[in-house]
């Protein structure tokens, strides 16, 4: 598929899964991919809120909650991001933490999978497929760390790495082969957009029927239309706003850290500019972003998802700088 048509799939596969009534199409491809049979039970808020003002934003395509109190979070990425890695690190350990209250047990920590959809290259690798446990194995007798009796009765597991979050990278690019498997058939929907008539991997049928009743109308392509502009207008937006942001901020900060430095010594002054120059450039970067969005007619939370500041950060940017019709 070309660029655009990823982009058009991304948002029909997002769309496709996190609708409630489509419950049955994500619990077969779940199913599928963990070899097991799940049950959603809900899909989750899944843009996590910051705890402090350095904290960052944890958003995710789809966060659900199955019949065990698992958590799944599903992604899916067309744009390449050399920090993927970390980026779902991060994400999983969010997600974690914020569904465990301060006075509950450890013991009540969730199960969570990551389920990783891309259509861009990451690391390197022959397969389309890969799985990320923890596993704990003894250094000198090679042995797996199994449970105590107690402790598998209590957990419904067996090793102590069954506790930890599972990561799985579909790495839908690399997928060349003949479907003959429920997985197989998955993957050639997830590359291709089409689903075959004899194609009887769970989820997909109905899949199939969905989708042949939800073809673009009208307002579905607006929507879709919307969403492309969205993308394309918030990375130039954000982009011009951080460098001339960065630009203003580190020759102001080079000028103050220089008069510090008179004292201090040259080179520690210049240090202390540019740090400062970044920090200050950025705010002001992200100001512009937030002020040139609501002039342009975007919603407050579509320049929250934008920028990842709070509604009420923008609220209080735009009613400082005389921007006031909210």
């Amino acid at each position: 598929m070309s660029k655009s048509s990823y982009i058009r799939f991304d948002w029909a596969i997002k769309r496709l899964l996190r609708q409630k009534a489509n419950f049955v199409i994500l619990e077969g491809f779940l199913s599928v991919l963990l070899n097991e049979s799940i049950k959603i039970i809900e899909i989750l808020e899944s843009e996590s809120n910051k705890t402090t003002p350095d904290d960052k934003f944890n958003r995710v395509d789809l966060l659900a909650r199955n019949q065990t109190g698992e958590l799944v979070i599903i992604e899916v990425q067309n744009e390449r991001e050399l920090d993927y890695f970390h980026r779902i690190l991060y994400g999983v350990s969010k997600v974690i933490t914020e569904h465990i209250h301060e006075s509950e047990a450890y013991s009540n920590v969730r199960k969570v999978y990551s389920v990783s959809i891309l259509y861009f290259e990451l690391g390197q690798g022959k397969d389309y497929l890969y799985r990320g446990r923890t596993d704990f194995r003894g250094v000198f007798e090679h042995d797996t760390l199994m449970l105590s009796a107690r402790q598998a009765a209590q957990f419904k597991c067996h090793e102590a790495g069954d506790l930890y979050p599972e990561y799985y990278i579909l790495r839908v690019e690399e997928f060349d082969r003949t479907a003959a498997t429920s997985l197989d058939e998955w993957f050639s929907f997830l590359k291709t957009g089409e689903i075959s008539e004899h194609s009887t991997a769970p989820g997909l049928p109905e899949a199939r029927e969905r989708l042949r009743r939800d073809r673009m109308n009208k307002a579905e392509q607006q929507e879709y239309d919307a969403h492309v502009e969205a993308l394309r207008y918030q990375k130039s937006v954000i982009e011009t706003g951080r460098i001339e942001g960065k630009a203003e901020g580190k020759a102001e900060g080079k000028a103050e850290g220089l008069v510090e430095g008179e004292a201090i010594g040259l080179e520690k002054g210049k240090a202390i500019g540019l740090e400062k120059g970044k920090a200050e450039g950025l705010v002001e970067g992200l100001t512009k972003v937030v002020i040139n969005t609501h002039r342009a007619g975007y919603p407050i939370e579509t320049i929250s998802a934008m920028t990842g500041l709070t509604e009420k950060e923008i609220i209080k940017i735009i009613k400082l700088t005389g921007e006031v019709n909210l």
